[in-house]
């Protein structure tokens, strides 16, 4: 049986574990969270090393992406270089496969049309994502400055995002990752949710990280798709309760709960059996098609579908 963790600074309250037949191999899936402890989650990282087939790095990122240009994220590289013979990745490059397919996925089924509005709470860390809107005519509103610094300041196009990120990263990069994204109980605890209200209102998608889009979650939302990963039971029933009229998630439900992008793409290493850097955008868009792994939507508010969203042709 092949083994892979995802070691997270996120909550352990989140904690999961999973087996699974893929492609004809058993899995053991399991997601450890360190409550947003750097130190306990190299000494985790340390203790595996060598004795499981892939490691994710969960909670945090080693990579973002603006465009063509990668920045490296000191506190990941740090976390990253822990390990010395396990296969180790953060979810980045099956992101940038796997969130493509998915928009371009609900944009078949009707609910992208036009200029649809799309709020997307993090394009930097979900760049292929965020690049899909763009080329299927959606209006974009960025948050990266609003919900990672806390600066109100919406972003509206990529190029200004590249222009932001140019100037920005070189010194955002070496901050401790705390202190802009919502690490251990950190993701259980919501801001003022009128905060950035506006933002959420006007959109008809609400993308991105979950933990992002919950830190300012409205008590009450219009219908909104939300499109994300990482969910739990009890996220869907939150949703559901504040009035979101779907959930797309880009990860497979697995036993209850949709794992990190950085799980999915520590088991196609182990699939593969290739390092990081071995692996190439053909090897993840072949495993894809093979697993027949397709976006889950799951339909909150039946009256969704003709009120706030675009028109769709699935149905609950």
């Amino acid at each position: 049986m092949k083994k892979v963790v995802s070691v997270s600074l996120g909550s352990s309250k989140r904690n999961h574990l999973a087996q699974v037949e893929l492609l004809g191999e058993q899995f053991e899936i399991s997601r450890v969270g360190t409550d947003g402890d750097m130190y306990k989650a190299k000494s985790i990282l340390r203790e595996l090393d060598g004795k499981v087939d892939a490691i994710g790095l969960g909670g945090i990122d080693v990579y973002l992406y603006a465009g063509k240009t990668r920045y490296v994220l000191q506190d990941g590289l740090r976390l990253l270089e822990t390990v010395k013979k396990t296969p180790v990745v953060d979810g980045s490059g099956l992101k940038n496969t796997l969130e493509r397919q998915a928009v371009i996925f609900i944009k078949e089924q009707g609910l992208i049309k036009q200029n649809t509005r799309v709020l997307m709470v993090s394009a930097m860390d979900r760049f292929g994502m965020a690049e899909a809107f763009s080329q299927s005519g959606c209006q974009l509103t960025i948050g990266d400055l609003i919900f990672a610094l806390g600066i109100p300041i919406p972003i509206y196009n990529l190029d200004k995002l590249h222009s932001m990120a140019e100037k920005l990263m070189p010194i955002i990069s070496r901050l401790p990752f705390k202190l802009f994204y919502p690490t251990g109980q950190r993701q259980e605890k919501q801001h003022n949710s009128t905060k950035y209200s506006k933002y959420y209102d006007k959109a008809q998608i609400i993308a991105g990280d979950y933990h992002f889009i919950y830190k300012y979650l409205p008590e009450r939302l219009k219908g909104q798709v939300i499109l994300t990963n990482t969910t739990t039971q009890q996220d869907v029933e939150e949703l559901m309760e504040r009035g979101a009229g779907a959930l797309v998630t880009t990860t497979p439900s697995i036993q209850g709960r949709t794992f990190g992008t950085n799980v999915m793409e520590a088991v196609f290493l182990a699939l593969l059996n290739k390092t990081w850097e071995e692996v190439t955008v053909d090897d993840y868009t072949r495993l894809l098609k093979e697993l027949d792994w397709q976006p889950t939507v799951t339909w909150l508010k039946k009256e969704s579908k003709t009120s706030h969203l675009p028109s769709a042709s699935i149905r609950p």
